[in-house]
């Protein structure tokens, strides 16, 4: 099997909020259709907590969260862009939702986008 986890660098819009993140873009990302995804535009991919580090501004995140209250949704204070989330997979490992349009250097029509339909949950 080969590994196509790649190193990447994302941000926020400002850049006061940035990150690495090790990511597999070959696999798809997720389109979700919940009211806040939706609004938002996310494609998500979901990585492991260890495969992610924040690397600057972690005092201009604002945390959201809604619903069941179990995702931390993050934003940054100054523009407003969310990069990421915070939360638990169904075995209770911690999980990091991406928004990998907030990830440098990446071409988004190369990406294989898969429909969630999180609007019936």
């Amino acid at each position: 099997v080969m590994n196509t986890t790649e190193t990447k660098q994302g941000s926020c819009h400002c850049k006061a909020v940035t990150y690495t993140a090790k990511v597999d873009l070959t696999q798809p990302v997720i389109e979700c259709n919940c009211s806040y995804c939706e609004a938002k535009g996310y494609l998500l991919a979901f990585i492991p907590e260890e495969s992610f580090s924040l690397d600057s501004g972690k005092e201009k995140l604002i945390e959201y969260r809604f619903n069941t209250k179990k995702i931390q949704h993050f934003s940054c204070e100054v523009c407003g862009v969310a990069p990421f989330a915070f939360g638990e997979a169904e075995g209770g490992q911690k999980t990091i939702a991406l928004n990998v349009r907030t990830l440098s250097d990446i071409s988004l029509a190369n990406l294989t986008r898969q429909a969630f339909d999180g609007k019936s949950l």
